[in-house]
C-alpha cells in the first residue's frame, strides 16, 4: 500500500464520517420538534397526518397535546391510541358554512386533544395519528398548532414563518402540510373509499405509526453504511495493487500462463498446442 493510496484513503473516510455526522446532525434537529408526516397531501383527499411527540418539555414528561385544526379543514377523525384518552373539541361559526355537497355547516372540529393515561417519559416518543379530507385546494399550506403540555412547563408548537423568514430558524414551529395537485380527475380514490369501511384505514393508520418510529433507525443505518463504504475501499484497492504486483505464476508446480483456453471453450494440455 502506497502513502499516497493511505493517504486517499484516509481522507475519503474523513469526508464520508463527517458527511454522516451532518446526515445525524439533521435528522435529529428534525426530530427535535413536534411535526407532521402525511401518508399523501393530494387535493380533495383523504389522507393520514401522523404527528411525532419526540420528547417531553425538557426533563418533564408529557401528558395532553392539543392539536389545533386550520379552518380549511372541519372535522378529523382521531386513532385510537391505547396510551392515550381522546376528544373533540368543536366551535360554532360565524356563518354557516356551505360543502361542495350543497349542503352547510354551523360549526365544526377546531381542536382535537390527547390526554396521557400516564406521563409519556420526556426520553420517550409517540405517534398520533389523525384522518382528516384535505381541501380541493392545491398548493395551499396548513398549519395544525400544536401545544404539548407537561408535568412542568408546556411548548407551544405554533411559530409560522413569516414572508421571506427562514422556517428553519423558527424555535417552536407549527408542524405543517402543503396540499398538492390531485392524483386523479374525481380526487375521491382508494384512500377516501376506505375511510368508510374502517377495517383497510385501520391497517393504514397502523402502518403510518410504525412507519414515523423508524425514522431514527433509518438514518442511523445510512450513515453506519456510508461510513462502511469508504472503509471497504481500503482492503479491496490494497488486494487489487498487491495481486498486480504478484500475478499468480506458479499453481501446484504448472505455469499458470500454461493453462489456456481456446476458441472452442476446451481446455488444452499445455504440451500439445
Amino acid at each position: 500500500m502506497t502513502t499516497t493510496f493511505l493517504r486517499r484513503t484516509l481522507t475519503a473516510a474523513a469526508a464520508t464520517g463527517g458527511a454522516a455526522v451532518l446526515i445525524l446532525t439533521a435528522a435529529a434537529g428534525a426530530s427535535a420538534h413536534v411535526g407532521v408526516t402525511p401518508n399523501k397531501t393530494d387535493a380533495n383527499s383523504y389522507a393520514l397526518l401522523t404527528f411525532g411527540i419526540p420528547h417531553g418539555c425538557e426533563e418533564s414528561g408529557t401528558t395532553k397535546v392539543a392539536i389545533t385544526l386550520p379552518a380549511e379543514l372541519n372535522d378529523a377523525q382521531p386513532t385510537v391510541n391505547p396510551n392515550w384518552t381522546v376528544e373533540k373539541v368543536t366551535e360554532q361559526l360565524a356563518e354557516p358554512k356551505k360543502l361542495a355537497d350543497g349542503t352547510s355547516i354551523t360549526k365544526r372540529t377546531s381542536q382535537i386533544v390527547y390526554t396521557a393515561k400516564a406521563p409519556l417519559d420526556h426520553e420517550l416518543r409517540d405517534a398520533l395519528v389523525l384522518s382528516v379530507k384535505l381541501p380541493d385546494a392545491s398548493g395551499t399550506t396548513l398549519y395544525f398548532p400544536t401545544l404539548q403540555s407537561c408535568e412542568a412547563g408546556q411548548t407551544d408548537w405554533s411559530e409560522i414563518a413569516k414572508d421571506g423568514q427562514d422556517p428553519h430558524s423558527l424555535k417552536a414551529p407549527a408542524p405543517s402540510i402543503t396540499i398538492t395537485e390531485a392524483a386523479s380527475a374525481d380526487g375521491h380514490g382508494a384512500a377516501a373509499s376506505t375511510a368508510h369501511t374502517g377495517e383497510p384505514l385501520a391497517t393504514e393508520q397502523a402502518a403510518a405509526v410504525t412507519d414515523s418510529g423508524a425514522d431514527a433507525r433509518s438514518w442511523a443505518g445510512l450513515a453506519a453504511g456510508l461510513g462502511g463504504l469508504a472503509l471497504a475501499g481500503w482492503p479491496s484497492r490494497a488486494a487489487t495493487q498487491s495481486a498486480g504486483r504478484n500475478p499468480p505464476r506458479n499453481i501446484a508446480g504448472f505455469d499458470a500462463r500454461m493453462i489456456t483456453i481456446r476458441a472452442s471453450n476446451r481446455p488444452v494440455c499445455p504440451w500439445h498446442r
